[in-house]
């Protein structure tokens, strides 16, 4: 049987909201007549959602349920649905009904009129603190600005992708998955779609500051070199003030300028170079670190429990 749709929801902890996720789904995808299908990934989840899931897939067929051996994350459960989807038209929403199950129906409109990548662009945000806000609005602004590749701003990983899009970020296997970055380095026909994003119907946040910074750096460094670029204009500066500041300080000394006796300077001048240096080896060093991670070649999730591939 040929599937249109493929919905992908990544589960973590979110036994209260399955049930609400399963009906507000299924009641959008029964109107539009297509033959569907909800892929549910549980990411290593603690509070019975991986029984919930199980029994939402024993009522209904048109339920996938993946199970991971353990926690992997976000990116890589995304991941695992995208690998597990088979429509044509491939949906990637969250659980936690933030991006309204509704926005799919104006998401496929714009896919039949012939784009392949259609992403929802967050026009209004509720529930959400001023800190999330303002770090959210600084976090995609540095992005747009240092990356490559131009990702859109106000936009997560909400949207619609065609089947030929999904073939191809499929065969690619990196270990520090940036997938908005990712669906935009792929290129294809793209365009957004406004809408309102709701409070959590339940729970907590599953994306915490640490892991909004963690995310960010997946991004800067999966997309743009600009870090090392960085590092690279800290030791011109650096070597530009040691420079002009050489003369100054013979110039003071033959003058019996006591500020420029004893080691002050000298501790000022290694303290400043030295901050440098580290600096400069804590960025190669994530840089380093990511190509340790691609060469050990482990699978990027293991999966304990999962239906056939097709």
């Amino acid at each position: 049987m040929t599937i249109t749709y493929s919905i992908i929801a990544p589960i973590y902890n979110e036994f209260d909201n399955l049930p609400e996720l399963y009906r507000r789904v299924k009641q959008v995808m029964d109107s539009t007549g297509e033959t569907w299908e909800l892929i549910l990934v549980d990411d290593g989840s603690s509070d019975h959602s991986t029984d919930r899931i199980c029994e939402l897939a024993e009522k209904d067929p048109a339920i996938r349920p993946v199970i991971f051996a353990r926690n992997f994350g976000h990116q890589i459960a995304v991941t695992a649905g995208l690998d597990y989807a088979r429509g044509e038209a491939v949906v990637i929403i969250d659980a936690d009904l933030q991006d309204p199950p509704e926005v799919i129906l104006e998401l496929a409109k714009k896919w039949k009129e012939g784009y392949e990548v259609v992403y929802a662009v967050r026009a209004e945000r509720q529930g959400e603190s001023w800190f999330k806000l303002l770090t959210a609005s600084l976090f995609y602004r540095l992005i747009y600005r240092i990356t490559d590749v131009k990702i859109p701003m106000d936009t997560g990983d909400f949207r619609l992708i065609d089947r030929k899009v999904v073939d191809v970020m499929n065969n690619m296997r990196e270990k520090h998955r940036f997938l908005r970055g990712m669906g935009a380095w792929v290129g294809f026909r793209q365009i957004g779609v406004e809408y309102k994003r709701e409070a959590r119907f339940s729970g907590e946040t599953k994306y915490p500051f640490k892991k909004m910074l963690k995310l960010a750096l997946n991004a800067i460094t999966g997309f743009s070199y600009f870090p090392l670029q960085v590092a690279t204009y800290f030791g011109f500066v650096s070597a530009g003030i040691a420079i002009l500041t050489i003369p100054v300080v013979v110039i003071g000394r033959l003058n019996g300028t006591q500020a420029f006796y004893g080691q002050a300077t000298t501790l000022i001048a290694v303290l400043f170079l030295g901050g440098v240096q580290l600096i400069s080896l804590g960025v190669l060093g994530e840089y380093i670190g990511r190509i340790y991670d691609e060469v050990k070649g482990r699978p990027l999730y293991i999966v304990r429990e999962a239906p056939r591939k097709e």
